[in-house]
């Protein structure tokens, strides 16, 4: 039986369901063994607080947790891991502790990855552990999948140099938008390729959600980066529409027509999705959020033809997302209007990949550059 290494700043058992959850349950469902390594999580994490504390990955740390029959979790818990200390001097004189973190022992874990066939890389500070992998074993293939743009989540220059080093020398590194894509245009080892789905999941029957009526329901889904303003005069502007915000979002406007669910289970937030009558994409602007027009959610809705209405900066080719000029109340209006008017039968979902096929895409790349 084969074996596969996703390293990833996910913890398995989390609500938030990201795309290596998606990744490692499709290699599990084609016979890998998997084994699911939480990383960038250490003391730094509890001073922060991370939300991943609220699950029990402290009581988990370092120690190998069977999920089911050949899926394992490890939390990888270091005493520091590099994070942007948020000063420019600590940042600059923490760079030789945090270009150690590669080195700190693995656990219980190393000797699996010695005897491991392929690793799966997040974009994460987790980066720093490639070459201490390829020294373990440089007999495995390597994967560098690009959920994110590391600037965007402001990670420290240890983390975006490490990417810049080692980006190629992975085997493949697969970007899931257009805009990631051109960061790493030249490379001879990069693919576009669009995040997956659970359609298994989102082709099953659910009970509708919302109370029965004419009222449009508006659905977000999200837990970072929410335009409070949007909501704000889009809620004013359609008193009679339901927004229903999904996500750990606090301080929402309290009005009637906002109905907030905090975090919910991912299959929990399906049906919101599937009977909703708009999607919201609606994320305020920081350096690199442009990444967004491709994102998971953006891939659900579509999957579930519905209009979305996103930020002018989230421009593309899509034909079923409407934009609004962030703060601009008449551009908030004819978005939401536009979406509510379009044609639903004219969204095509034929070119979305589950995640399965984006697992048997990636392993046919692979044989191909091992033949």
């Amino acid at each position: 039986m084969k074996r596969v290494v996703l390293v990833t700043g996910h913890y398995w058992n989390s609500k938030r369901k990201a795309g290596f959850h998606w990744l490692a349950e499709a290699f599990w469902h084609q016979g890998w063994e998997v084994i699911f390594v939480t990383s960038a999580l250490s003391w730094l994490s509890v001073i922060r607080r991370d939300y991943r504390l609220a699950y029990p990955v402290l009581q988990e740390a370092n120690q190998l947790q069977l999920i089911r029959k050949n899926f394992w979790s490890y939390v990888w818990f270091t005493p520091w891991h590099p994070a942007n200390l948020r000063s420019n001097l600590l940042n600059y004189l923490s760079r030789g502790l945090f270009n150690l973190y590669g080195q700190l022992p693995l656990g219980t874990v190393e000797p699996l990855l010695k005897e491991t066939d392929l690793f799966i890389f997040e974009s994460t500070p987790a980066l720093l552990l490639f070459d201490r992998c390829k020294q373990l074993n440089p007999q495995a293939q390597f994967i560098y999948r690009v959920s994110d743009d590391l600037r965007l989540l402001r990670n420290h220059s240890v983390v975006l140099d490490t990417e810049e080093r080692v980006a190629p020398k992975f085997d493949l590194v697969s970007v899931p938008s257009q805009y990631i894509y051109r960061l790493f245009a030249g490379l001879l080892n990069l693919e576009l390729e669009l995040h997956g789905i659970r359609k298994d999941i989102f082709n099953q029957d659910y009970a509708n959600p919302y109370p029965v009526s004419d009222t449009p329901n508006v659905v977000f889904v999200g837990n970072a980066h929410f335009d409070y303003d949007f909501l704000e005069q889009a809620s004013q502007l359609l008193p009679n529409w339901q927004f229903h915000i999904i996500g750990p979002m606090n301080n929402l406007p309290q009005r009637n027509n906002i109905i907030a669910y905090q975090e919910l289970p991912f299959e929990s937030t399906i049906p919101y999705i599937k009977y909703a009558d708009i999607a919201l994409q609606t994320l305020a602007y920081t350096p690199g959020a442009e990444c967004f027009t491709d994102s998971l959610k953006i891939i659900q809705y579509s999957y579930c033809q519905l209009p979305i209405v996103a930020p002018a900066y989230l421009v593309s080719s899509r034909t079923n997302v409407f934009y609004y000029q962030p703060g601009d109340a008449g551009s908030i209006y004819q978005a939401l209007i536009a979406a509510q008017i379009y044609d639903r039968s004219q969204i095509l979902t034929d070119k979305i990949y589950s995640w399965d096929e984006l697992v048997s895409r990636w392993l046919e790349i692979l044989n191909k550059k091992s033949a």
